[in-house]
């Protein structure tokens, strides 16, 4: 084999590592009252995501992300807790970055604020898990 070809499939080679090896998602994410933005959100199964929560509001928010075929109850409550899959709470006025594992299992999850009257409010959302 040619000198240039063992160079060509090298060079192929570390291109084909560095687009399987990417890093995390980054999501932003504002928190208002009383609803996300965006508030639809679309993830890779089981990737690492880093999200960016910023509480524009005046009071504290969470985003809460469901497993899978779990929808909460109205009002929000100690009943729904076993039912989660990730949650974060924020403070009024901060903005916080944090990382989590993306659901494996494709399909669409419910995203609620799990703060009292907040989901009746008009907080929530979806993750779509592809």
């Amino acid at each position: 084999m040619k000198k240039v070809s063992k160079v060509f499939l090298l060079v192929v080679f570390v291109l084909t590592l560095t687009g399987c090896a990417s890093g995390p998602t980054e999501l932003s994410v504002e928190l208002h009252e009383f609803k996300f933005t965006p508030s639809e959100f679309i993830l890779p199964a089981g990737g690492e995501v880093t999200i960016t929560l910023s509480n524009n509001g005046t009071v504290p928010h969470e985003l809460v992300i469901m497993k899978y075929g779990q929808k909460v109850s109205v009002p929000f409550s100690d009943d729904d807790e076993g039912n989660i899959y990730w949650e974060h709470e924020v403070e009024p006025g901060v903005t916080e970055t944090v990382t989590f594992t993306a659901p494996t299992e494709p399909g669409e999850y419910q995203v609620v604020c799990g703060i009292e009257g907040h989901l009746e409010g008009g907080m929530i959302g979806e993750l779509v898990v592809k």
